[in-house]
């Protein structure tokens, strides 16, 4: 504790360091609000930065950016359809559909509460906990990440609200289009058709933009040029009765904020599975469960409070094993290399280093604290988008989803990619099928395969080594309840 105090001392009398991370904070809500424009992105352009920077304002820089993006990608998600940030795409749909009738800034407060009260969650597991989860995190191999992959895809099919008929099929579609580039085994191409772009699989940016954002666009002109889609939005106090909601539900939060941190420590997890895996367990829990992908705030606020709850967790493996958790924190690593400090279990003891460990856990406090007059902001802000007319809107929207798909990789390809999946999106939810399951089989379609075949190589088609194991048995059994529980409970209801 004491290096923790020194750290706050330390920034009350360094207003440059308070400086950097408002600087960052504002940096991260725009970069988040723009389709494409990912934290990570963000991230990468900051890395040049960080060589006239000291190692604390470097760090500190970071994690104000990555806290106060996530959240701010919920803004156009809500606004017009297009998640900014992939942690926001599990409940875009519910936040969009409330939007529509009139509460968008409502649903907005919501989410900045809950990403708030996540990530001062995630920052306190990270404070507290940081050792003992990290060593768990240690003990997953490829059993376990293909049990929690397979449970990440289970949640793609639940969290739809829709025909789990039509959501398998979107979701088998995702998986599909997730094998298409270089088999990782014997090098050879799958179904690239010629195209030497598609060697790396279907960028995953340029695909979610298309299929949120190109085909609202197409939605939008099939119904008319001049329809209205949004009610007027009501002036009404959003941060009082935001903070009064999440507190009435504050088992869901500590449940959500659980989930995201744990889900956070898994290296190569990241915030956007902890959403789509808290989304799907916080409807099975719910009453209100016909809400959910309608119109839901229950799941907008457990998925926000997981999201930014992972934020915090990613950095446990990251500083205690030099493993990320996600691409963040993999940037993070390289910066504290190329500062001369390698990311171990002696930086908690070292005198030096531990300085620079507190600095962190005292920018992750800062940061999520700057979050709520900043996000406040924010969503004052951006709710004049919907008083924009769709003639007007449309072709902006069309033209950040060019923008955002080319900026990855400065790729016409990417922008091939995006008008296709947007065509594509836009006549599959035209006939009832969801793009969410198929946007999750892109991300977790080549984890899912990869674990699967060392494992399948490891144990000698034995497969019983796949449940062997104690963490690989208990997230087997929560994939089977996840799938079998809804009958058995239909059918105790039955008999009752």
């Amino acid at each position: 504790m004491e290096p923790l105090l020194q750290a706050f001392l330390e920034l009350l009398k360094d207003p440059f360091v308070l400086l950097t991370i408002l600087l960052a904070s504002a940096y991260g809500l725009f970069v988040g609000a723009i389709p494409g424009f990912t934290a990570t992105m963000a991230v990468a352009l900051l890395v040049p930065f960080t060589f006239l920077l000291d190692t604390k304002l470097s760090i500190a820089g970071i994690v104000a950016l990555t806290a106060t993006a996530i959240f701010s990608g919920d803004i156009p998600g809500a606004l017009i359809r297009i998640p900014g940030t992939p942690a926001s795409a599990a409940y875009t749909a519910d936040a969009y559909e409330l939007t529509r009738k009139g509460r968008g800034a409502w649903v907005l407060g919501i989410s900045l509460v809950a990403s708030v009260a996540g990530g001062l969650f995630g920052a306190a597991a990270l404070i507290v906990a940081a050792p003992a989860l990290a060593k768990i995190a240690f003990y997953f191999t490829t059993y376990e990440y293909f049990w929690l992959v397979v449970l990440g895809l289970s949640s793609a099919v639940v969290v739809t609200g829709a025909n789990p008929a039509k959501a398998i099929v979107s979701l088998l579609l995702g998986l599909c289009l997730s094998l298409i580039g270089l088999d990782e085994v014997n090098g050879a191409p799958r179904m690239t058709f010629g195209f030497d772009e598609l060697g790396g699989g279907i960028s995953f940016i340029p695909a979610m933009i298309g299929l949120f954002g190109l085909a609202e666009v197409l939605r939008g002109i099939s119904r008319s040029l001049t329809a209205v889609a949004f009610e007027p939005q009501r002036r009404e106090a959003i941060l009082i009765p935001a903070c009064r909601l999440v507190a009435q539900r504050f088992g869901a939060f500590l449940r959500s904020s659980g989930i995201g941190t744990l889900i956070g420590i898994l290296p190569g997890a990241g915030a956007d599975i902890a959403a789509w895996v808290s989304y799907g367990v916080s409807r099975r829990l719910s009453k209100n469960r016909e809400e959910y992908g309608r119109g839901s705030w229950e799941g907008v606020s457990d998925a926000s409070a997981a999201n930014n709850a992972a934020l915090g967790g990613a950095w446990i493996p990251a500083l205690v094993f030099g493993i990320p958790g996600d691409s963040v924190t993999a940037i993070v690593i390289g910066i504290l290399l190329m500062k001369g400090i390698t990311p171990s279990a002696k930086i908690f003891t070292n005198e030096v280093t531990s300085k620079i460990v507190a600095s962190i856990y005292v920018s992750f406090i800062v940061a999520n604290i700057l979050l709520i007059p900043l996000g406040y902001i924010a969503i004052r802000l951006g709710g004049w988008m919907v008083k924009v007319p769709r003639r007007i809107l449309l072709p902006i929207i069309f033209l950040f989803c060019l923008v955002g798909s080319f900026s990855m990789n400065a790729s016409f390809f990417d922008v091939g990619v995006m008008l296709v999946m947007g065509i594509l999106g836009f006549f599959l939810e035209a006939r009832g099928f969801s793009v969410g399951p198929i946007v999750l089989g892109l991300v977790l379609g080549p984890m899912l395969e990869q674990n699967f075949r060392f494992s399948f190589i490891k144990c000698g088609g034995n497969l019983t080594e796949f449940v062997a194991r104690p963490i690989a048995g208990i997230l087997a059994f929560c994939v089977l309840a996840l799938w079998v529980g809804p009958y058995l409970k239909a059918r105790i209801f039955r008999r009752s």
